[in-house]
């Protein structure tokens, strides 16, 4: 994980290490060799190892690089998810997505993404889709997939309708959708529309990318990514968020496009047309009730069902819920526990949010990761914070580097302890 993930100050002089004596006594000469050699913040990729994970996590799409379900490395209640990055071609320069999910089964086991077939809806609906052009091996050397269109315009839809491209004379290097179908018109090649969908978000576009959020502290904040898009590694790192029933999920896109800018993510108005095409799932998001890692800050999102299950989709139906009770009410984890209480009038349903409703809309969120759930009432994933509001992410690597070397896992509530006594002295 790269150092710039270490919030706040960054302290550039190892001597402020001396406001920690104990931690220093213990390891410091080690340490200080150590980041003498390395330079500091090179020392976080080894030292800034993630938090146990709970038994038996699983990786479910293959172009994941790494992951956790939790850090103390942030002050949010997410972990991070590294995916592989693919260069495609819009209207002659590049975009930058990742592969999650695919309608077919022997498609999605080719490139390593989730088996959706709800996603074959898609094509039933006209507009509901984007279109990919991939090329087999007749094309020019170098040729990329071709996108019909990115995030932000209104015809834009993280669908992608699969087409195989195949030259049939001298081939040449093609960089828009427009410049592929001419080359078809003019009989060069051959078109072969498929009825394959697969979800590839788009990260980075001409003009636009999803932005990193530098504070690492909340839900949406400054973005969904943990680090900008790099396009010279080809990786992009997401927060990895928790829901019920045992899944992991980032947020790419969303149909409501007035807002895409406050999500931070990108805007796909096309695809609040898979909802018509009976090619997303349900999401209940809870508005108030026990507090915890949700969009809104209540309890963990309830799925209407756990990826690579027939009737799971990326591509959510946002539902919001709010209890209609006052005082203590119960954390819900499925589907079944939520619909009685909406028949009994305990909990009001609202299609979208209740400022949309009852107009609903879309939001991608690929699951790369099962695992089973953590949450529990009153638990806070994240770090522990000193009583000053300050904790050990906040501290630069000097700091944060020497803690993890000589604590471990304990780094964090080691660090408060020692920063509460040195407030003290003040």
């Amino acid at each position: 994980m790269a150092s710039s993930r270490a919030s706040g100050r960054q302290h550039s002089n190892p001597e402020e290490l001396a406001l920690y004596p104990f931690t220093r006594r213990a390891g410091f000469r080690t340490t200080a060799a150590a980041l003498a050699a390395a330079g500091g913040a090179h020392l976080l990729p080894r030292l800034a190892g993630a938090q146990a994970t709970p038994a038996s996590p699983t990786q479910i799409i293959g172009d994941v690089l790494d992951f956790a379900l939790s850090s103390d490395r942030w002050r949010g209640r997410f972990g991070f998810v590294t995916f592989r990055l693919h260069a495609g071609l819009f209207n002659g320069d590049r975009a930058f997505f990742i592969r999650t999910d695919a309608s077919d089964p022997d498609f999605a086991r080719e490139i390593g993404a989730v088996f959706v077939p709800k996603l074959a809806n898609a094509v039933k609906v006209s507009g509901s889709t984007s279109d990919i052009f991939l090329f087999d091996n007749t094309a020019a050397t170098g040729q990329l997939p071709v996108l019909s269109s990115v995030p932000n315009r209104e015809d834009f839809s993280p669908a992608f309708r699969a087409n195989r491209v195949t030259w049939s004379s001298q081939p040449q290097t093609l960089t828009s959708a427009d410049a592929v179908r001419r080359a078809a018109q003019n009989g060069q090649l051959r078109i072969d529309s498929t009825t394959i969908v697969v979800n590839y978000p788009v990260v980075k576009w001409p003009g636009g990318e999803l932005p990193a959020d530098t504070t690492k502290a909340e839900y949406l904040g400054g973005g969904q990514l943990l680090d900008p898009v790099d396009t010279a590694g080809m990786r992009v790192t997401f927060k990895l968020h928790e829901c019920f029933p045992s899944s992991r999920y980032i947020v790419t896109d969303t149909s409501a496009a007035p807002m895409a800018p406050m999500m931070q993510v990108g805007a796909a108005a096309a695809a609040q047309k898979l909802a018509q095409a009976e090619a997303t799932a349900k999401i209940y998001v809870f508005g108030n009730g026990v507090k915890g890692s949700g969009p809104m800050g209540g309890q963990p999102s309830v799925f209407d069902s756990v990826a690579t299950q027939p009737a799971w989709s990326p591509f959510w139906d946002h539902l919001t819920v709010v209890w209609r009770t006052t005082g203590e009410v119960p954390v819900l984890k499925t589907e079944a526990e939520i619909t009685p209480r909406i028949d009994g009038g305990q909990l009001q349903l609202f299609n979208g949010v209740p400022d949309s409703h009852p107009n609903g809309f879309v939001v991608n969120c690929p699951v790369p990761v099962l695992a089973p759930n953590t949450y529990t009432p009153g638990s806070v994933a994240g770090v522990p914070l000193a009583n000053d509001g300050r904790a050990l992410p906040d501290e630069g690597p000097h700091v944060y580097a020497m803690f993890k070397a000589v604590w471990g896992d304990r780094a964090a509530e080691q660090w408060v302890k020692e920063h509460n006594e040195s407030l003290t002295r003040r």
